[in-house]
């Protein structure tokens, strides 16, 4: 049996905290946070790691695995559906599982800038850590697994009813999915708005510019008899 839990080496890269804790009020895909936690599979201890949207709190990402390593990382990112290149921060801790050569190849690859907690400070990832906190609360902690697929299987699950079904307070009290619906239809009903307010006053110029061209009917004036 294997229950005690391996320590993560810090990363002490001079990156920058691009968030410095505004995580409200984000962008679709503009920051995207992750971090790891563990999950006791039959003796041993394996591990999940998430890929949260800012914008929405949306799961966009995920992976299981026996070990806290890059790999998992990656794995997490290549479950992604989206293009990886409308992703503007990858924010993490100093954990050194997010440091490494392949992942700073795949965030060059897609422009993806780098940000890093302050070492120690995990006020600086508490989305993340809120995050873990309720998938231990509502998932971890209310099952038992005896294999990684099962693991696998049942997160999945657990992750579709995150993103479509759990209330969040932080978005009003709607789902993560529900929420990005919403902005998107937002944006849509603007986009309509402005064009038909264009279409308008264009109509307007051209009804002015047409006026304009009509010529003035000549009078012949009236000439007294000499």
């Amino acid at each position: 049996m294997n229950y005690k839990i391996p320590k993560s080496k810090v990363n002490h890269d001079k990156i920058e905290n691009l968030l410095k804790q505004a995580f409200d009020e984000r962008d679709p895909l503009d920051s995207i946070i992750s971090d790891l936690t563990y999950v006791r599979v039959g003796h041993n201890w394996h591990y999940i790691c998430t890929l949260l949207d800012l914008f929405n709190r949306e799961i966009i990402g995920y992976s299981c695995g026996p070990r806290k390593t890059t790999e998992l990382v990656l794995e997490a990112f290549a479950n992604v559906k989206i293009n990886l290149s409308n992703i503007k921060i990858f924010h993490t801790d100093r954990g050194s599982e997010f440091k490494n050569k392949t992942i700073e190849r795949l965030l060059n690859n897609f422009e993806i800038d780098r940000s890093l907690s302050k070492a120690g400070n995990p006020y600086d990832n508490a989305v993340a850590e809120a995050t873990f906190k309720s998938i231990k609360k509502e998932f971890v902690y209310q099952n038992n697994f005896e294999t990684l697929s099962e693991l696998k299987k049942s997160f999945g699950a657990y992750v579709w009813w995150f993103n479509n079904e759990r209330l969040h307070s932080t978005l009003n009290y709607m789902p993560p999915v529900e929420y990005r619906k919403q902005h998107s239809l937002q944006i849509l009903s603007v986009l309509v708005l402005t064009f038909h307010l264009a279409v308008v006053g264009a109509s307007i110029l051209l009804s002015l510019f047409l006026l304009e061209q009509v010529p003035v009917p000549y009078s012949k004036p009236q000439v007294s008899p000499c």
